[in-house]
């Protein structure tokens, strides 16, 4: 009986241990799994396909963790409110932006983090925030996704008036078009001696056109000279006019008019009593004394 006793004893010592090692384990565990990781959220609007627990999370590039959950927005039902599970110690800062990006065509889709500036603050949760909330934006192929249907809308536009341009009677005049250039060309081509020659000569015309530029260029040199001549000839002829020798000159002029009055007097009295000029005028009466 002492003995079954024993063995109940020592059971229940081993199966304590047992638990508690489990517990301590699990603590540890439970310690090291928070220590482990660091979380943030960032809020995608509008579907976030190809994304699920465990998707891949990089950080410039590297894996650093896994998306951890998944959730509906309360208040905006568009958008998707996605917790990320990340190692610690990354420089996720305030102006680091998430974004859902495609390891091309057919590769899996990932949750890709900038690394924001270097003066920028670290990301940090807010009082009503349950982790740091990273900014957001829509990837590459979220973008080409969305314009899609616009541009098939542009293309189709394009394309009909690329039509629309090549109908029939465009076709035929663009081929009319072609054909008289080629016809043009094929003239300038049998022409090309002329051409030549006509090219030369309008050469041979400008060369002598310029030495005849440069010959006449003495002669309206002189000209210029001349014409500065006959200004000041007209400057001094107008001062002239305008002067006191232009009164002296009539004076003269009466003077010499006047002397020729007298010698036309002279000579015709002359030329009538040529005896005058020797014996002076005979006719004049007794004088008494």
């Amino acid at each position: 009986m002492e003995t079954k006793a024993n063995y109940v004893g020592v059971g229940a010592f081993v199966l304590a241990c047992v638990i508690g090692l489990v517990v301590a384990i699990m603590w540890l565990a439970g310690v090291q799994y928070s220590q482990e990781y660091a979380y943030y959220e960032a809020n995608f609007k509008g579907p976030v396909t190809g994304l699920g627990t465990g998707t891949v999370t990089r950080f410039n590039g590297i894996e650093v963790g896994r998306i951890k959950d998944l959730a509906f927005d309360p208040t905006d039902p568009q958008r998707v409110i996605v917790t990320l599970q990340v190692r610690p110690g990354l420089n996720i800062r305030q102006d680091s932006v998430a974004s859902i990006e495609s390891q091309g065509l057919t590769g899996g889709t990932y949750v890709e983090i900038s690394g924001g500036t270097a003066n920028s603050p670290l990301l940090t949760a807010r009082d009503d925030e349950r982790y740091p909330v990273i900014r957001t934006r829509q990837s590459t192929l979220q973008q080409l996704e969305q314009s899609a249907p616009e541009v098939v809308a542009r293309l189709n536009i394009a394309t009909q008036r690329i039509n629309d341009l090549l109908n029939d009677n465009n076709r035929r005049a663009l081929a009319h078009v072609l054909a008289n250039l080629d016809e043009t060309t094929s003239a300038i081509a049998k022409r090309s001696a002329d051409i030549d020659a006509a090219i030369a000569n309008a050469n041979q015309a400008a060369a002598n056109f310029n030495e005849a530029s440069r010959e006449l260029q003495p002669a309206i040199n002189q000209a210029g000279v001349t014409l500065r001549k006959y200004s000041k000839v007209a400057d001094d002829a107008d001062a002239f006019i305008n002067g006191e020798e232009l009164s002296q000159l009539s004076d003269l002029i009466g003077e010499t008019r006047r002397l020729v009055a007298n010698l036309d007097q002279l000579s015709d009295q002359v030329n009538r009593q040529p005896t005058t000029l020797l014996f002076g005028d005979r006719r004049k009466g007794y004088q008494p004394k």
